[in-house]
């Protein structure tokens, strides 16, 4: 753990005359978010027939940010490492990087249905979608999670979605956060350590995953493996913030060989590519069996590889495609990208071409009314921070929801959140000097290093036990 001395997390730099006013008029207006907590549809409770209801909005609408210039932190960072630059608090969301991790699971009905089917083929198909799908919430969160806690833990189960879900911050200076999820019907695990690379570039911040992810289908005794897309979220300095995507995303099936290619397109001149994601399945022997074509934003497909060629061939020839249009598939979805051009914002092109006869493997979920004033969170995302009653019995002292200063955040507290921030982050440095002087180090409680079974690369291994709920031995660290 040489040099973690140096590393802070986001202190907030916030103070009260910021905070004071600083939200947008939301409540007052019609249709905008409600701020009274007390009504029914914002907590999780059991719903008729017994069926478990999440919450559906935060209880504070988003702070403003306009008040801040981003620009006079980071002007002196081009190039370097983010983890050990202090940011506003302003600029972060309500969700610990924990909790961002398991935003992957909100399309794991793919991974139910990878399990089902009989074939090799249709489940790569069933697979790439999810690995598209994990990384579709980015989607304008241009919000900062917070940076976890050494030791600090999330859990999720979600019974009506079949999975249950455990994360850990294994490692603080370098950041590394681990991960693991089963299927309640033991057809899947799920699990990964995630190392991010934040690098400022003048005019963007780009996030470099590092890290294996891992999916084992257990009926069929597969396992795949993978790694994320780079993040790159433009305009942190001056205009509109947008995101792409891009990089080639290899999944390998290491029982038959099998691979997928999917290439996330980066934007492109005028915006042509923007959110594009267009890959195929080979065998072991390189030969293509499977088109694959969309946007991580919206939807994607799939066709045989002759099918596809031919449409190519057409295309090249001037023909007019088929458009696709929103309310092709079973639910509707906003595509578009505000086209404000500020420092050159692209904007988006009508949607996907769809080719006839092509299958839809994924589409994304819409998102909950005036996302927009939540950060930008899809449904899913809504509830992970919620804290129901009783739940604090049952849950270690270490897991995010207990964290005082997302909480504040959430609530509109900013000036609490501040506080608490700073102070957690201090007791995290005075605990990482006392081991020091003690000559002891950090033990971490759920994961433990080790090599990834199939890749053979550096992993965090999950140690078991989690869930027999034995907690005593938890640290202190809010």
């Amino acid at each position: 753990m040489n040099g973690e001395e140096e590393f802070f997390d986001a202190v907030t730099g916030f103070d009260s005359d910021n905070s004071s006013g600083g939200f947008a008029e939301t409540s007052q207006v019609p249709g905008m978010i409600d701020l009274d907590t007390s009504r029914s549809s914002r907590s999780g409770k059991s719903g008729e027939n017994g069926i478990h209801k999440h919450r559906t909005a935060l209880p504070a609408p988003m702070f403003t940010r306009s008040d801040f210039s981003v620009w006079s932190i980071l002007k002196k960072c081009i190039g370097l490492e983010l983890s050990k630059i202090t940011m506003p608090i302003a600029f972060n969301e309500p969700l610990s990087f924990l909790q961002r991790i398991t935003e992957y699971m909100e399309h794991v009905y793919l991974i139910h249905r990878a399990s089902r089917q009989s074939q090799t083929l249709e489940r790569m198909q069933s697979v790439a979608a999810f690995a598209v799908s994990a990384v579709a919430s980015q989607w304008e969160r241009t919000g900062k999670p917070f940076n976890p806690l050494l030791g600090e833990t999330y859990e999720l189960i979600r019974e009506d979605l079949g999975f249950r879900f455990i994360s850990e911050q294994v490692s603080h200076h370098p950041p590394i956060s681990a991960f693991y999820s089963e299927g309640l019907n033991q057809d899947f695990m799920f699990h990964g350590s995630i190392y991010p690379k934040l690098k400022f570039w003048g005019k963007s911040v780009e996030a470099e995953p590092r890290g294996t992810i891992t999916l084992e289908l257990l009926r069929h005794d597969e396992a795949y493996t993978w790694t994320n897309p780079t993040c790159c979220v433009h305009n942190v300095i001056l205009g509109q913030l947008w995101i792409e995507q891009y990089g080639t995303v290899e999944i390998l099936n290491h029982r038959t060989g099998d691979k997928c290619v999917l290439n996330f397109k980066p934007c492109g001149l005028f915006g042509k590519e923007l959110h594009r994601v267009e890959g195929y399945i080979q065998d072991k022997n390189k030969k293509k069996l499977f088109m694959i074509y969309g946007k991580w934003t919206e939807c994607l497909w799939g066709i045989d590889p002759a099918s596809y060629e031919s449409f190519k061939k057409h295309e090249r020839r001037g023909d007019h495609p088929r458009k696709a249009r929103l309310n092709d598939g079973p639910e509707k979805v906003d595509s578009s990208v505000d086209g404000d051009v500020a420092d050159d914002v692209p904007v988006a092109q009508e949607t996907v071409q769809v080719i006839p006869g092509s299958k839809l493997l994924w589409r994304i979920n819409s998102r909950p009314p005036h996302s927009a004033q939540m950060y930008n969170f899809t449904s899913f995302t809504v509830s992970l921070n919620e804290l129901e009653a009783g739940m604090e019995k049952t849950l270690p002292p270490t897991d995010c929801r207990l964290r005082p200063d997302i909480r504040g955040m959430e609530n509109g507290n900013m000036d609490l959140a501040s506080q608490e921030k700073e102070r957690l982050e201090e007791k995290q440095r005075e605990a990482r000097r006392e081991r020091a002087k003690e000559e002891t180090e950090w033990r971490t409680r759920w994961f433990y290093p080790g090599d990834n079974p199939y890749t053979g690369t550096p992993d965090w291994l999950y140690a078991g036990d989690y869930f027999e709920r034995n907690f005593s031995d938890c640290p202190d660290i809010y």
